[in-house]
Formats: structure tokens, C-alpha cells, sequence
């Protein structure tokens, strides 16, 4: 007994002893990090946030000048980042899920070229491809004067692709007040049919009535509200209006106007990211598909159903499992490689204010502090709503 407690006691002071040692070189690399600010005149804290900035920044979310602060710069820079996150993962999910399935195809030609692209994208370095399409694909494409257009809306040229935008016209208000009211409309009936329909079932039980009866009146009652509501929308375009009118780019004298622009730096980032992490994503969805029980997929072409059903409602959803955990990595290698926005000059939260802002104002500390708190932020958020996700893929299945 004796022993066993000198051990618990030992043990206990080990780490006891190791949780003080880190203390102390904590405090340690604290208290020398303040003294060298101090020597070097460097004020610390966050009043910085405050200042003007100062210069421009090519592309921005949010109404943004040079007058602005470098609070507001930092807002920008993480707009911008979220943006190329959701969109990379957006369309690097799409085009890893199909070519995930592609690389599992009975046909020879869409096999091997899933293969041959996974085997490209996954052997060159992602900085690599970001250099190839924004250096050899969007700077080479010709000026303004000489943009490549569709049907005169759409124009990309080595300063961007200019697309047509909407604008408010006098008639949007009398469309948001009549698609109010009706959206409203709709959704009282939907509640009282609901009610309708719980009610009708229990009674159904008694009087031997179908539920399959009950679902096709239901059924037949919301098609006939929706044909109303699109007839109202019908009705609105013709006596009202269009609520929106298109603005399209238009060339001047020395460059486009009205409409959007979609700048290249934005263009090269969203493709490289997307087409290096779909490599890696449908390398997962190959996996995934492939651990489902080859009697899942025989039972499913047993029950008639055809090739596209049976990946839709059998092995996708049992997929999912083994493919959620690692495609949350993908998401997440997504969202911190983004930073290599940099290396282009696009002006994601690293580009502007770990580099640009670091640069004017030198309080490194608390701007890599924070840049780093962000990208933590980010990635924790991703994670658990993936999490969230797969518990509830598991709870449904």
C-alpha cells in the first residue's frame, strides 16, 4: 500500500515539475519578447487597428478606400479568404465526387482519364499549379480591347472576366411585397395541411383509409399552390415588370464598364485550389465507395434499380461514413493553403494584413497572433460542422 502510494506521489510530481518547467520558459520567452519590443520603441497592443491604412487593395467584399483603417483591412482580408475557402470547397466536392465515381466506371475512356488527372494534380506542387494558371493561362490572355466574349455579356481578358450584374429598378418593391404576402400565404397552408394531414391519419386508422390516399390529396394540394404562385409571378413580369435590370459590361475608351469584374488573381486561386484538392478528394470517394459490401450493390441491382439510383440512395449514403472523417482534412488543407494567395498578390488575410499591414506598422506579435487565431477559428468551425454533418448521416442511416 505504501509503495503504491509513493508511486501515485512520485508521479503526481513529475508532473507537477513539468507543468511549472513549461510555466517558466513561457514566461521566460514572454518577458524577453516585451524587453526587445521595448528596446526597439515598439508599443504593443491593438490601438494600431485604428490608423489609416493607406493604400488600396484591388478587390474587396465591402465598400473599402485608402482612408479607411487597418480594422477595416483586416475585415477585407478575411472576407476575401472566406470567399476562396467556400468556393474551393464547393467546387472541389463537386468535381472530386465525380471523378471519384469516374475512377470506379466500367468505361475505359472516363477511368483512365479520372486517373490521369488524379495522377497529375497529386505529383505537381499546388504553388506550382497556382503559377501555371495565373502565369501561364490568365496574364498572356489579350487586353480589354481584344476581349474573348460570349454573346457580348461576358469578356475576359488578361485584367478579368466581366460579367453583367443586376440592379434594382423602380418595380423591385411592389415585387417584394407580393412575393411576401404569397410566401406567407404559403406557408400558413403548409402549417394548417400538416396539421390536416396528422389529424387525417389518426382517423384514417379507424375508417381503414390509405395513407397513400392522404399523401396524393396532400400532394396534389401543394402542386396546385405552386402553380398559383408561379402564375402570380407570371402575372407580376407581364403587368409589372421585371424587378431587375441587367447592367452589362460595356467597352470604353480605355477599359469596361458597368457590370462586374472578376479579377484573374481570384480566378487562378479558386481553379488551383479546387482541381489540386478534387485530386485528393476523389481519391477518398474511390475508397469510400469501394468499402461498401459488394452485397449492398447486388441487392440494389436485385431491387431494378439502375446504376445512378443505386450510388444515389445505397452506396452514397453508406459511403459517407469512411469519406466524411478525411474530406474534413481536405476542407481544412483547403482553407489554410488558400494563404498561398500571397505568392499572386491576391488579397486574402495573409497578403494584406500579415503582409502589407506587418510591414507599415511592425507590431508582428499581435497581427500574426491574430492571423493565426483567425485560421484556428476557421478550421474549428469547418470541423465541427462536419462533425455535426456525419453524426447525423450516422443517425439517419
Amino acid at each position: 500500500m505504501l509503495i503504491k502510494q509513493t508511486t501515485k506521489l512520485r508521479a503526481w510530481l513529475y508532473q507537477a515539475l513539468f507543468i511549472i518547467g513549461i510555466i517558466g520558459i513561457c514566461w521566460l520567452l514572454i518577458d524577453t519578447l516585451l524587453g526587445n519590443l521595448a528596446h526597439q520603441g515598439i508599443v504593443t497592443g491593438l490601438d494600431f487597428l485604428d490608423n489609416n491604412a493607406g493604400f488600396g487593395v484591388i478587390f474587396s467584399l465591402i465598400d473599402y478606400n485608402e482612408s479607411d483603417s487597418y480594422g477595416r483591412v483586416f475585415f477585407v482580408g478575411l472576407l476575401n479568404t472566406l470567399l476562396v475557402a467556400g468556393l474551393g470547397i464547393v467546387f472541389s466536392t463537386i468535381l472530386g465526387f465525380l471523378l471519384g465515381i469516374a475512377r470506379l466506371s466500367h468505361n475505359f475512356l472516363a477511368r483512365n482519364i479520372a486517373s490521369a488527372y488524379i495522377g497529375l494534380f497529386r505529383n505537381v506542387p499546388l504553388l506550382l499549379h497556382l503559377f501555371f494558371w495565373y502565369f501561364a493561362v490568365l496574364q498572356p490572355l489579350p487586353g480589354p480591347k481584344q476581349s474573348l466574349h460570349v454573346a457580348d455579356a461576358l469578356f475576359l481578358n488578361n485584367r478579368g472576366l466581366y460579367i453583367p450584374t443586376l440592379i434594382d429598378n423602380a418595380n423591385t418593391t411592389i415585387w417584394q411585397y407580393t412575393i411576401g404576402i404569397s410566401l406567407i400565404i404559403i406557408m400558413l397552408f403548409l402549417i394548417s395541411a400538416n396539421k390536416r394531414k396528422s389529424s387525417a391519419t389518426s382517423s384514417a386508422k379507424s375508417s381503414n383509409i390509405s395513407d397513400n390516399k392522404i399523401s396524393e390529396k396532400t400532394n396534389t394540394k401543394k402542386g396546385t399552390l405552386l402553380l398559383l404562385f408561379i402564375c402570380v409571378c407570371t402575372l407580376l413580369s407581364i403587368f409589372v415588370g421585371s424587378p431587375y435590370d441587367l447592367n452589362t459590361p460595356v467597352f470604353g475608351r480605355f477599359n469596361f464598364s458597368g457590370g462586374t469584374v472578376i479579377i484573374p488573381e481570384l480566378i487562378a486561386l479558386v481553379l488551383a485550389l479546387s482541381l489540386y484538392t478534387a485530386a485528393y478528394i476523389a481519391e477518398i470517394v474511390r475508397a469510400g465507395i469501394e468499402s461498401v459490401p459488394n452485397g449492398q450493390k447486388e441487392a440494389a441491382n436485385s431491387l431494378g434499380l439502375s446504376p445512378s439510383d443505386s450510388l444515389r440512395f445505397v452506396i452514397i449514403p453508406q459511403a459517407l461514413r469512411l469519406i466524411i472523417p478525411p474530406l474534413t482534412n481536405q476542407y481544412l488543407n483547403l482553407t489554410k493553403n488558400s494563404s498561398l494567395a500571397a505568392a499572386i498578390a491576391y488579397p486574402d488575410l495573409v497578403s494584406i494584413f500579415a503582409g502589407t499591414v506587418l510591414n507599415q506598422t511592425g507590431q508582428a506579435v499581435e497581427i500574426i497572433g491574430i492571423t493565426m487565431l483567425v485560421y484556428l477559428s476557421i478550421s474549428i468551425a469547418i470541423s465541427l460542422i462536419m462533425s455535426l454533418y456525419e453524426k447525423k448521416s450516422r443517425w439517419n442511416q
